[in-house]
């Protein structure tokens, strides 16, 4: 929130000429850089014509929150009027999202839900009228008065520019309690509604009531989750996924009789359920109503969950949260939080985009485990592919013990990738040199079929047949190509080369292009296999077959593993991070993309030296993919 007054006291900053640069130097405060100039022409042109408004139904006293910033995310409401009700006495609100336009009409192709604004934006933008119902929903969703008591919250868009005639296909859409719209015309049944919301009286308590509230989902929310989650559920937890699972619920439950923390440690690597226990263990909360978010730092990963979680109930996708959302949060704000993908805890949530106010030099981790009573972490160590990414059970129990918490750890030994095959990841992780001894022959378990090819014709043709015959597929590869932008309506750039043989890398935005998937979907969308995944899009997701391309950046000499840091055309190396690093992040790489596949992985190498030793390695099998049924 940039600020906060009674409307009369705003009004005399607006004819001082002081309101627009006290807002300038709020917004510099707290985002680090300077307003737009549409941002700026919001406050001069847009926040007027409301104060006079609300000066003429004679609510000067009513509290304005401007620029009010809805929970755990980056969205702001335009101004939120905190006072009493005319008729209760009680808390009232009323969102008010703020418009200059003058005309206005629903998009031809999206409408009414989507609309084309003259003069102001190339492309179709929300209807003010679901903007506002959005962001009171999520009000209600997750903050504490609200959720409590969501009859106390109203919105409206005001188009104080525009004629009724200008924006009337705007009306399509329902109006309800949460989502009403005024324009010029109708200035007078403004004022009406105002006061049928709002009595002449101070709103300083109920500002204060709802600044106060704490930051948690709703029990409806989370009734509607667990609802979702039990539909879905489509596994059974065994074994130490059971233990996992009991062990994190038993510490909620003491946490909740003794009022304490406790931090719970749950390591297991790919395919190990990690993620099935966090659904799991999400689901259980729900339905007992304890308030409890997830949370990971991958965009893809996230959106995923979202996509299964909430197919059918949107708001339930706000429950799924990335691990930089809680710099603001408060202490103990949440009785839960699961921290699924652990592994890709950052050292800080600050980046270039974070406002100067926010930049604490706070740890992540430090904020995860602040801001709940039970923070559970789930993580592989040997996931860790970024600089910068610190999520290890040592720097978690460094963390807790900091604090005086008890950390409660649990390892996942048995896994459900790999076609359950613990034989194929001890194959992986000694191929590599992670653990062990180096690598070792690889001797087929009957669960898992493993492949060298010695093109990349060979393994893109055999991954076709296995989906023809009912597989899903998906090819990936090392981080040692450019990463050229899509461009709408053209051909994807075939970025990854080798010799005659070219494909496009997955798409880096979050719109189709020429069919192919958004990045975050590149996984699950069977559109994906046209493209070639990276670390970044395949991380924390499987498919049946999957076809690697080692690059030139991990290569076999004589007796060891070399690795060449020129080779890798990954952004996140910069010429600081040491030597070690880039060669621990390499191998954790190419360990992710080889413990994707749930049937059979086909690798092969750009190096001839290299596939010569994988074929050595995997010499038991048939040398070539073709004649695997």
């Amino acid at each position: 929130m940039l600020f906060r007054d009674s409307a009369a006291a705003v009004a005399v900053r607006r004819i001082e000429g002081s309101l627009g640069l006290h807002l300038t130097e709020q917004f510099v405060h707290a985002h680090g850089h300077k307003p737009g100039p549409s941002e700026i022409r919001s406050w001069e042109r847009s926040l007027p014509a409301l104060i006079d408004t609300l000066l003429d139904a004679g609510l000067g006293k009513i509290e304005m929150l401007i620029e009010y910033g809805l929970p755990l995310t980056s969205k702001r409401a335009d101004v939120v009027l905190a006072g009493a009700h005319p008729r209760t006495g009680k808390p009232s609100y009323v969102v008010v999202e703020l418009k200059q336009w003058s005309k206005a009409h629903p998009d031809e192709d999206d409408g009414p839900v989507l609309c084309r604004v003259e003069d102001h934006y190339r492309r179709p933008v929300l209807n003010p009228i679901e903007q506002v119902r959005g962001y009171c929903d999520y009000l209600v969703a997750f903050n504490g008065v609200l959720a409590q008591h969501p009859e106390r919250i109203a919105g409206v868009a005001y188009l104080h520019n525009a004629k009724e005639l200008d924006v009337a296909g705007l009306y399509q859409v329902e109006l309800t309690e949460r989502g009403q719209m005024f324009t010029a015309d109708r200035r007078g049944e403004f004022l009406t509604y105002l006061k049928s919301k709002l009595a002449p009286e101070s709103g300083a308590e109920a500002a204060d009531e709802l600044l106060a509230a704490k930051t948690q989902p709703s029990k409806q929310l989370m009734a509607v989750a667990a609802e979702e989650v039990r539909e879905r559920e489509q596994f059974v937890l065994l074994d130490e996924q059971r233990v996992a699972f009991q062990r994190a619920l038993k510490a909620v439950e003491r946490a909740h009789g003794a009022d304490h923390k406790e931090v719970v440690v749950i390591t297991g690597g790919p395919g190990t359920g990690k993620s099935v226990i966090a659904l799991s263990l999400l689901g259980e909360l729900y339905r007992r109503g304890i308030p409890a978010l997830h949370a990971t730092g991958s965009q893809s990963f996230t959106k995923t969950m979202r996509k299964v979680a909430g197919a059918r109930k949107r708001e339930v996708q706000n429950l799924f949260k990335y691990f930089n959302s809680f710099m603001t949060a408060k202490p103990n704000s949440l009785d839960v939080l699961v921290c699924d993908e652990a592994h890709r805890i950052r050292e800080t949530s600050a980046n270039r985009y974070t406002a100067a106010a926010l930049r604490t030099g706070k740890r992540q981790i430090d904020e995860l485990i602040d801001v709940a009573r039970v923070p559970v972490f789930l993580l592989d160590q040997h996931q860790v592919v970024r600089p910068g990414e610190m999520g290890t059970v040592e720097e978690i129990e460094a963390a807790a013990a900091a604090r005086e918490l008890r950390c409660r750890k649990v390892r996942l030994d048995s896994q459900f990738r790999c076609g359950g095959s613990d034989s194929y990841l001890r194959w992986v992780v000694r191929l590599l040199g992670l653990e062990d001894d180096g690598p070792v022959d690889w001797e087929p378990d009957g669960r898992m079929q493993l492949q060298v090819a010695d093109s990349p014709e060979e393994l893109e043709t055999f991954l076709q047949t296995q989906r023809q015959k009912g597989y899903g597929a998906r090819i990936s590869a090392g981080y040692c190509w450019k990463w050229s932008d899509a461009k709408p309506g053209e051909p994807l750039p075939a970025d990854v080369q080798i010799g005659n043989w070219a494909r496009p890398w997955n798409l880096k935005g979050e719109r189709s292009v020429m069919g192919a998937p958004p990045s975050a979907l590149w996984a699950t969308d069977p559109a994906g296999f046209g493209q070639v995944g990276c670390v970044y899009t395949a991380q924390g997701f499987e498919y049946d077959w999957s076809g690697v391309i080692m690059g030139p950046d991990l290569v076999w000499r004589g007796d060891r593993w070399i690795v060449d840091r020129t080779a890798s055309k990954d952004p996140v190396f910069k010429r600081s991070t040491p030597d070690d690093e880039v060669n621990r992040l390499i191998r954790n790489t190419y360990k992710v993309l080889l413990t994707r596949g749930m049937v059979g992985t086909v690798i092969y190498s750009t190096d001839a030296e290299t596939r010569a030793k994988l074929r050595e390695l995997v010499q038991a099998e048939a040398r070539t993919p073709e004649s695997v049924g």
